[in-house]
């Protein structure tokens, strides 16, 4: 069994305001999952270094970054980022180039858990539905390049639609959407923007949206998370 979670972290930046990176790691020690990938884990402007500093990761929670090595101090790809426990071991990991009108990434990582191989998507699409149908059909074709493994894709999709629009090209991928719940806005949740698929080789065992005093400040987004079993 793992805990797999998916977090648009907004930057570390929260409903009130401040930046507190510390709040961020709090709520993942809240969820307490064994892979997480982030969304906007970068700051936008400057040297664009990981909204949660490196050695915070290191010296105050239990995961580390898969290191894309992009730039010094981030740990992403266009804001894309995926933290493990350290008893993880990573495999091979590489950035994934998508079609975009606007600054848009996505990243993978294979990883061995207890010596289980697994692979994981971390994305944020666009705003335009048209282009997120795209960047899926991307998605899939380069990770139909690789040998397969069994593998859970998560991030924020900003897709409104249930069952339509980009989660239908997921669908016609072999991968099935798990119902999270609502995610966004924390304050008062009315899309489910935030989405974790499985391919066939996995069973959900529980999902949800993480709520908490914390998680409904740190962010814009709430946290989502399944428990899955191979």
């Amino acid at each position: 069994m793992i805990t797999v979670a998916s977090y648009n972290i907004h930057k570390a930046v929260g409903t009130d305001r401040r930046r507190d990176p510390a709040r961020i790691l709090n709520v993942l020690h809240e969820i307490d999952a064994d892979i997480v990938a982030l969304q906007e884990a970068d700051l936008r402007f400057g040297s664009r270094t990981s909204a949660i500093p490196v050695d915070m990761i290191a010296e105050h929670s239990s995961y580390k970054p898969v290191d894309y090595d992009i730039r010094p101090g981030g740990i992403g790809w266009h804001g894309n980022a995926i933290l493990v426990k350290r008893h993880v071991e990573i495999v091979a990991h590489a950035p994934i180039h998508l079609p975009v009108i606007e600054p848009r990434g996505a990243v993978w990582a294979d990883l061995s858990i207890h010596g289980r191989p697994i692979r994981v998507v971390g994305m944020h699409l666009d705003l335009s539905g048209l282009w997120r149908r795209r960047q899926v059909r991307s998605i899939l074709a380069q990770l139909a390049e690789r040998a397969p493994q069994p593998t859970v894709m998560m991030g924020d999709l900003n897709e409104w639609a249930k069952t339509g629009g980009c989660l239908a090209e997921f669908a016609a991928g072999g991968f099935r959407t798990l119902d999270t719940g609502r995610s966004f806005h924390s304050r008062r949740p009315l899309a489910s923007l935030d989405r974790i698929l499985i391919d066939r080789q996995f069973t959900p065992r529980d999902c949800g949206v993480h709520r908490s005093a914390r998680s409904s400040a740190a962010s814009d987004h709430l946290p989502i998370w399944a428990r899955l079993s191979i």
